[in-house]
């Protein structure tokens, strides 16, 4: 019986017909009265008249599309009447829900459809998720289940383990043993679709779980990998996929739960990889599920005896299956469209596959398996096999790195005689390796074998083949990206006479390769690219002048792209007018763009951004023009769709342009590429700021409201937050340089934007951009230079900190418990690079501490002692990153507050005395820096402590290797801190003399231009007083000056002083400075030396 009148399910039927409709005004018109006439206005009328509609309907399609209506209406956020968003089923009055939700389940246990139960399950597991999530009870939703698992119609059972699959928050995890039993009888269930369904709801009930909990199952994987053999023996390729892809889940979730079993799910993955009766996506299934547990247990794999040869065996197998009907090649020369999509073929996933192996491995498991094919490969009658050996090596180089590189010859004798190979795909793969192992171990092929590979590689520049060549093109972009002009120099004129040729080529995809390759060599070679600019730039202004339409626009923005990085090359005096000409041709290209996907609009903002930084302030005219455009993408607003339906969901993943995030039962659709360009855009405002300086001003205002401010907090993308903070303290800077360091002007924007920057210091998640908003704050207030921040702002960066150093030590924490786990080892790479972010995180919070200090000195003391038990735990903690940190904060005390540092002396004393001793060179320089400045800043306060500190600066200098690269720059700190000591507290040094004498033996400084000035203007004052030690070794103190002035440690006025000083002694000294120059310098230093001696 129905709950409902006639005449509201008449109209409800009428409704679902017409939005059913394939005329798209009815179906628009629908859409809006089921808005505006039910789901805005009596949404428990609709979801009860769509259960019912959904149990009464007679045909199929009806039932169907009700329940897919239901499960859209029921998932949709509503305002509750204290204005907060809820979903719409929980916000429903609880009578209400109760009738709703039992009709539904009575619709699900009583269907016999099953695409129309499938439907109804659907919507059955949102509204679960909805009481899961909010912590609210269904009891009759779980029973129901557990009695359509145990029904006689398999159909039935299905559907039960699909809600469980969707909604995993529903199983009750108190109740183990029950939900155990039913999972294991499931899987020998004697239909393959319900022990299917079981392992998809294991896998996700499983991934719901706690590490801990999980364990409680491991149990259960024996049953369920006995689920497998039975489906391969049946030849059931789509099955097997299924299966497949659950057990990559359950290896994503814990791998290490496979290792009793797993050199038998290895040999079995094996069998299914190499079984050819099987189709290829069950067979790369198959090759991921093993890859998985590259990634997430790689010791495992390890370990394995079969697991590393097998899988390397299986791969370099299908790396061979390609070009099918196609032996001479002739197919794939004459296609154009080089974005082809192949990701679903077999030697495309043998080559990823590859590739993640050589990462997660290493070059020490993988290399030797590997090389035991490649040479016979390459040696092979088939040229599938050579193409296939080619792509291994370009796969595993990466990974590999540490090990090839010392066997670069090798690899190269290898791969070089591939490019004269007979056939043009294998040319083709050995220009892949050239351009790959370019990238993977540069710098050093391009410093050692420079003359190989170029050599090798410019006659494929002239193959007969266009798709060859314009491999070959792109293989010199990798390999001059990262080569020194000076290699590149002897063989410009080759290069570009090829590179020439192929701009006259009839296939329009040579043509943009050779303006590309030709942009990347300008952009290499700089200035002695002047020689070719006469010849190349009139051919690029005639292809911008030349065809506008629609199939040239990308050839157009190539042109582009080689014209501005020619111009950026040879520079403005060079380019002469063509510079007024070539912008003004970006402009009228500008102007004629009106296709949104046209790609010449995003190689114009690079462009315009290169003219700018060729022209300076000749560029200002061509602002007006360029920057509309440019706001535009940089102000622009996340583009997120809600997904409602699987449709739509599968129509979004085949867009390149979209990533899928699922939130709360609902899959949310983000478009990176609006992203992308986003980030594009202030990047290059960057720039313009950057280059025009004070000249930026007026625009700096708004686009630090509009843009650079919004982008900080812009969570949907971590690099738009990070180039907006690197563009706040270049807005600022032009603003200062435009209106004054005093202004009002400027005074306003500080204003405006301080607030915020502390705001994002506490609200940013991720550790790495936290890192660049703490480096945002300090450059922003190194900018405005002088006391900027109110004692309000100081305390809210004292909160950030504190938060931040808390979540700091929560990591550190968990750290030091998940060392001792068993799957520690596979996680060594992702906790290094952890760790490694901390450290950077340290390091600018440090610099923020630094620079208020420096602005505001003994002021933020009070805000500062907040954090006093963190600072001393710190200096006392056995981690040297935590020491160093604690000690450079104390240094700033010291430094900026003078003697009111004296009151922490408890604090700072002993961790600098115990510095000097630490095995941490770092930890050396900063408490020999610390004792230093106490010397220099601290006053009377200090004396007593810095007569006793004397012993351990000599004991930090007396360091073994002392002068090695690693201890230097603590052995010249400890050494300029003695200085200091001696020149503002000699009277606190016993036995001063004999200090200075043994100090002198230390000298010279020639790496720390901080230090430096320290030590060599005491050493002037002990020339100044004629002090025994420097009269008696008159050429010792020239040589050491000589040594300072070399290594540039030494400049300006100190510089001019302590030369004139040493001038003088040796005057009084009758020293030969002449001989000393000869016997002590190189020539080059020689000229340098006389240069300030005169």
């Amino acid at each position: 019986m129905s709950l409902l009148a006639p005449d509201v399910h008449a109209e409800l039927g009428q409704l679902l017909v017409a939005l059913q409709s394939k005329d798209n005004s009815i179906r628009s018109q629908a859409e809006e009265h089921l808005q505006n006439s039910w789901t805005n206005t009596r949404p428990e009328v609709l979801l009860m008249g769509l259960a019912e509609q959904i149990g009464a309907a007679r045909d199929t399609s009806t039932r169907s599309f009700a329940a897919v209506i239901f499960r859209r209406i029921a998932s949709k956020t509503r305002k509750t009447p204290t204005s907060e968003n809820t979903d719409m089923f929980i916000s429903l009055s609880k009578d209400h829900a109760i009738l709703i939700r039992t009709k539904l389940l009575e619709n699900l246990v009583q269907e016999s459809d099953r695409n129309v139960r499938n439907k109804i399950s659907d919507a059955v597991a949102e509204v679960g998720r909805q009481y899961s999530e909010n912590s609210e009870s269904w009891p009759e939703l779980l029973q129901a289940l557990f009695s359509l698992s145990q029904a006689p119609e398999a159909g039935k059972r299905e559907t039960a383990f699909r809600v469980f699959t969707t909604t995993p928050g529903i199983i009750e995890k108190q109740h183990e043993e029950v939900v155990a039993q039913a999972f294991a009888s499931a899987f020998k269930d004697e239909s393959v679709a319900v022990r299917l369904a079981a392992m998809e709801a294991f896998a996700a009930f499983f991934r719901s779980l706690s590490k801990k909990n999980q364990a409680k199952y491991y149990n259960l994987l024996p049953e369920v990998l006995n689920i497998l053999p039975p489906i391969k023996e049946s030849n059931d390729s789509d099955d097997l996929s299924k299966a497949l892809v659950a057990l990559i889940e359950l290896a994503e979730s814990s791998p290490k739960m496979f290792k009793p079993v797993f050199n038998t799910l290895v040999q079995f993955s094996i069998s299914v990889i190499q079984d050819k009766e099987l189709n290829d996506l069950c067979r790369q299934n198959a090759l991921e599920l093993m890859a998985t547990f590259a990634d997430y247990s790689p010791s495992m794999c390890k370990k394995d005896p079969n697991y590393t040869t097998d899988m390397i065996t299986q791969c370099l197998s299908l790396m061979t299956d390609l070009g099918e009907d196609d032996e001479d090649a002739a197919e794939w020369l004459s296609a154009d469209d080089l974005d082809q999509e192949e990701s679903d073929q077999n030697h495309v996933a043998g080559e990823h596959c590859m590739d993640r192996l050589a990462n997660k491995l290493g070059g020490l498991v993988i290399l030797q398996p590997t090389f035991s094919w490649l040479p016979r490969m390459m040696q092979s009658m088939a040229w599938r096999d050579r193409h296939a050996a080619l792509m291994a090596i370009s796969a595993i180089s990466e990974g590999c790195r540490e090990q090839m590189i010392g066997e670069l010859k090798q690899v190269l004798e290898l791969v070089v005689p591939a490019l004269k190979d007979p056939h043009p795909r294998v040319r083709w793969a050995g220009c892949n390796a050239i351009g790959q192992m370019s990238t993977d171990f540069a710098p050093t092929m391009q410093k050692d074998y420079y003359d190989v590979v170029l050599s090798a590689i410019l006659p494929v520049l002239e193959s007969p083949e266009a798709r060859v060549k314009s491999h070959a093109a792109a293989a010199l972009v990798n390999f001059c990206e990262e080569a020194e002009k000076s290699v590149l120099e002897p063989y410009l004129d080759r290069l570009l006479s090829s590179l020439y040729q192929l701009l006259q080529n009839e296939k329009r995809y040579v043509q943009e390769q050779a303006l590309s390759t030709i942009a990347t060599i300008a952009d290499a070679a700089e200035k002695n690219f002047a020689k070719y600019y006469d010849s190349l730039m009139p051919l690029l202004v005639n292809v911008l002048q030349g065809q506008s339409e629609r199939e040239y626009r990308l050839l157009r923005a190539k042109a582009m792209e080689c014209a501005t990085l020619i111009a950026l090359a040879v520079g403005r005096e060079r380019l002469g007018p063509d510079a007024q000409m070539l912008v003004q041709l970006l402009g009228t290209i500008q102007q004629n763009i009106t296709d949104a996907d046209d790609p010449q609009s995003q190689y114009l903002m690079h462009c315009w951004g290169r003219m700018c930084r060729v022209m300076g302030k000749e560029f200002l005219p061509y602002l007006q023009t360029v920057m509309p455009p440019l706001l535009e993408l940089a102000s622009a607003k996340a583009d997120v769709q809600i997904l409602d339906s699987d449709e739509q969901v599968e129509q979004f993943q085949q867009d390149d342009g979209w990533e899928l995030v699922p939130l709360r039962g609902k899959t949310i659709g983000i478009r990176t590429s609006s992203m992308d360009d986003k980030y594009m855009a202030i990047e290059l405002l960057v720039v313009y700021a950057q280059v025009l300086e004070g000249d930026f001003a007026i625009f700096a205002a708004e686009i630090m409201e509009k843009i650079a401010i919004p982008g900080l907090a812009f969570f949907f993308h971590d690099p738009v937050r990070v180039v907006s903070a690197k563009l706040v303290p270049y807005l600022l800077s032009s603003y200062k340089k435009h209106f004054g360091p005093d202004s009002n002007e400027l005074n306003g924007l500080w204003a405006a934007t301080v607030e915020k920057l502390l705001e994002v210091l506490s609200a940013e998640p991720a550790i790495d951009t936290l890192a660049e908003m703490y480096q945002c704050f300090y450059e922003s207030v190194e900018v405005i230079g002088r006391v900027c921040l109110s004692e309000h702002h100081m305390e809210r960066f004292i909160d950030a900190a504190h938060s931040t150093l808390e979540d700091y030590k929560d990591r550190v924490q968990q750290r030091t418990e998940e060392a001792n786990a068993e799957d520690a080892e596979d996680e060594q790479e992702e906790l290094m690079l952890a760790i490694e972010d901390d450290q950077t995180l340290l390091s600018d919070m440090n610099k923020a501490f630094h620079c208020i200090f420096k602005y505001h000195g003994k002021t933020f003391l009070r805000p500062w002692e907040r954090l006093i038990n963190t600072y001393e735990a710190f200096l006392k903690s056995p981690d040297a990153t935590q020491r160093q940190w604690g000690l450079c904060i104390m240094d700033d005390v010291l430094e900026y507050c003078g003697p009111e540092s004296s009151h922490y002396a408890n604090y700072i004393t002993q961790p600098l005395l115990h510095g000097c001793k630490d095995q941490s060179p770092a930890i050396r320089q900063a408490a020999a820096y610390g004792i230093g400045i106490a010397a220099h800043h601290g006053g009377p306060a200090w004396s007593a402590f810095l007569g006793g500190a004397i012993q351990v600066l000599f004991e930090a200098l007396q360091f073994p290797d002392a002068r090695s690269e690693d201890n230097v720059y603590a052995t010249e700190n400890a050494c300029a801190a003695i200085a200091k000591v001696l020149h503002f507290n000699a009277a606190a040094v016993p036995s001063v003399d004999q200090v200075i004498a043994e100090w002198f033996k230390y000298l010279p400084i020639t790496n720390d231009e901080e230090a430096a000035p320290y030590a060599y203007a005491y050493l002037a004052e002990l020339i100044d007083k004629q002090h025994p030690v420097v009269v008696s070794q008159a050429a010792a103190v020239f040589v050491f000056v000589g040594q300072a002035l070399e290594a540039d440690a030494l400049s300006g006025q100190t510089a001019a002083r302590v030369v004139a000083a040493t001038k003088s002694l040796l005057t009084i000294t009758n020293t030969d400075a002449a001989s000393l120059l000869l016997q002590n310098f190189p020539p080059e230093s020689q000229q340098l030396i006389r240069g300030y001696f005169g």
